[in-house]
């Protein structure tokens, strides 16, 4: 990466596996070469802004809960750290209830 660029930091390869898509899958589906997938997930190659709103839009993300200009923590991490004192206990346990059809 050149210098003077700061690197930007993303859970492709994670979003991949959980999807069962090989490099060549996913950038078939984008219209790019596998390599760049390779690329992008070592942080050798920042993706375009184009690049990266396709494939948020592809897993159907958020670009930044794929993509950050921070190291990213793991997932599990976020998902099952402890919340801030007089919150709920789980992230799920705050969700609000769909309405009741009835």
């Amino acid at each position: 990466m050149p210098d003077g660029h700061r690197p930007v930091h993303n859970r492709l390869a994670v979003l991949r596996a959980e999807r069962g898509l090989s490099r060549k899958q996913l950038a078939d589906k984008l219209g790019i070469n596998y390599q760049t997938i390779g690329y992008i997930e070592r942080g050798d190659y920042n993706p375009s802004l184009e690049l990266a709103l396709t494939i948020a839009e592809l897993f159907r993300l958020p670009v930044d809960a794929i993509f950050s200009l921070r190291p990213m923590t793991p997932l599990s991490e976020e998902i099952f750290r402890e919340p801030p004192a007089g919150t709920a206990s789980h992230p799920l346990a705050a969700a609000p209830r769909p309405p009741d059809p009835g």
